[in-house]
């Protein structure tokens, strides 16, 4: 072999050639990769229960951190607070990322969970305005800015974790579970916050009672952290490294500016597709209760209700696209998701602006499941566009630049132009612009189901169906050595 042909050429040489030996494939360990998800998913599960308790508390924060304000103003303030999490989350991505690639994606992924955890658990000991003054929302914008920073390298370590540990035949349903635990945690939080609401009263639940959810990310993080310290780092990872070491590190690791210069294309798509997915995200679970009841109207309670209730029916959607992929293909369900919005924004916020009940609840259901089009494939195809050298790296940077401009600002750019517009439809022409964005996106894919990923092995789950692929790759062999002797001829 040439000095010329570098590592990312002899991994892909390895994982696509048809000489491969059982010793060359990654057989998973299923009790292991029952753990992997498992802890994964726990730290989105705590960063979209604090999202859940965040949104449902914004009015009582606002009083508590910002009492001279009119309550207009207050609201305001609390999510702007809120937002400011999202301007560091690109800078957490970029430290993280890099440190995921060389350390390995375990133990960067421990260090998030200390943070996050941190981070909100450090809002319930706040004092309020009142105590200490001017201090008090200032710490609060700290602990945000911790939790956004932590956050950045939260989802990329947290859906390469998932995708290297699982086998080619069933990566995008471990990966669904990902987003399985984004929606329960915002659930959990938004169902804890409204419980509280309705049992306390009011002037216990701003004096005290709103601390409590906030409080509960403390054993919640000590749980998470015990389970990710107790696992292993990725076969992948691991691979990888043994190969590095065996090279004598021939191959230095590029510097930020030289990565995204060189896998520039791989991250635009990323970020095309993190666009489609985290607008319709955002504009479900942040946008629509107050588009519910400041436009049209809605109490604020069957508001937050509805949301919940579309949000527990795409728990179980967003599993069973992911289980889908795995037979039918990532590019199809993306596709079909970017093209509903296109279609179907319309119809749906035609639906939902009707008043009717039963039509807004169907309105609702048709985002809800174009949405889980994109929250059961996103894990597994997000993974899938790098290299393992720089795959914590690059999706860390692609994925929270695409949050920061343009999921976190959804709900505030979209009531921006109801409010300017005067046009209740504005939110719809918004996820038809991500829709077509993300069709673009989706026709410049690779396929990637059911294969290995860039620049690794294939993985199996037992050494019965690793034997069984090096049979079929050798079928694969002669019957195009047989294909070429009769084309010679």
């Amino acid at each position: 072999m040439s000095n010329g042909t570098t590592l990312n050429q002899q991994q892909h040489n390895a994982s696509t050639s048809n000489e491969l030996t059982v010793d060359d494939i990654t057989v998973i360990d299923s009790g292991l990769l029952k753990k992997a998800v498992g802890a994964a998913a726990l730290g989105n599960t705590m960063e979209w229960f604090d999202f859940g308790v965040y949104s449902y508390l914004a009015v009582i924060i606002g009083q508590v951190f910002f009492p001279g304000a009119s309550s207009t103003a207050q609201l305001i303030a609390s999510f702007g607070t809120f937002a400011a999490a999202f301007l560091v989350r690109p800078i957490g991505g970029m430290v993280f990322g890099p440190l995921g690639d060389r350390f390995g994606r375990q133990k960067i992924l421990a260090l998030t969970m200390i943070m996050m955890s941190v981070g909100t658990f450090s809002i319930g000991l706040i004092p309020d305005y009142d105590s200490i003054g001017i201090a008090a929302p200032i710490l609060l914008l700290l602990a945000r800015l911790v939790q956004g920073f932590s956050t950045g390298g939260e989802y990329g370590g947290a859906a390469t974790f998932i995708a290297e540990y699982s086998t080619d035949k069933r990566r995008g349903f471990m990966g669904s579970f990902l987003e399985f635990g984004t929606l329960g945690g915002y659930l959990l939080g938004a169902s804890l916050v409204t419980i509280m609401i309705a049992v306390l009263p009011t002037e216990a639940m701003h004096s005290w009672g709103w601390r409590i959810p906030f409080f509960l990310a403390a054993p919640l993080g000590l749980f998470g952290l015990y389970i990710r310290l107790k696992l292993e780092e990725t076969p992948a990872f691991k691979d990888h490294m043994d190969k590095q070491e065996a090279l004598e590190h021939s191959k230095p690791q590029l510097s930020l500016i030289q990565m995204l210069n060189k896998h520039r294309k791989q991250i635009l798509k990323c970020i095309g597709l993190v666009l489609v997915f985290n607008v319709s995200n955002y504009m479900l679970t942040s946008y629509m209760p107050s588009y519910l009841t400041s436009v049209l109207g809605m109490s604020e309670l069957t508001g937050l209700l509805l949301v919940m209730v579309i949000m527990f029916v795409m728990m179980p959607l967003t599993l069973a696209w992911g289980y889908w992929t795995d037979r039918i293909g990532r590019r199809p369900v993306i596709g079909l998701g970017a093209a509903g919005l296109i279609l179907l924004a319309i119809p749906s916020f035609m639906l939902i602006g009707s008043g009717n009940m039963l039509a807004v609840f169907g309105g609702l259901v048709i985002l809800g499941v174009l949405h889980t089009c994109f929250s059961g494939t996103m894990p597994a195809t997000l993974p899938a566009l790098f290299v393992t050298d720089i795959r914590y790296s690059a999706l860390a940077i692609g994925f929270n630049l695409s949050v920061s401009l343009f999921g976190g600002t959804t709900p505030l750019v979209t009531a921006w132009l109801v409010d300017t517009t005067h046009n209740v439809m504005m939110p719809a022409y918004y996820m038809m612009g991500a829709g077509i964005v993300g069709l673009i996106t989706v026709l410049t894919l690779r396929e990637t189901a059911q294969k290995p990923l860039s620049g690794s092995s294939p993985a199996v789950a037992t050494h019965a169906e690793a034997h069984r692929l090096i049979d079929k790759l050798r079928k694969q062999k002669r019957s195009k050595h047989l294909q070429a002797q009769v084309a010679s001829k």
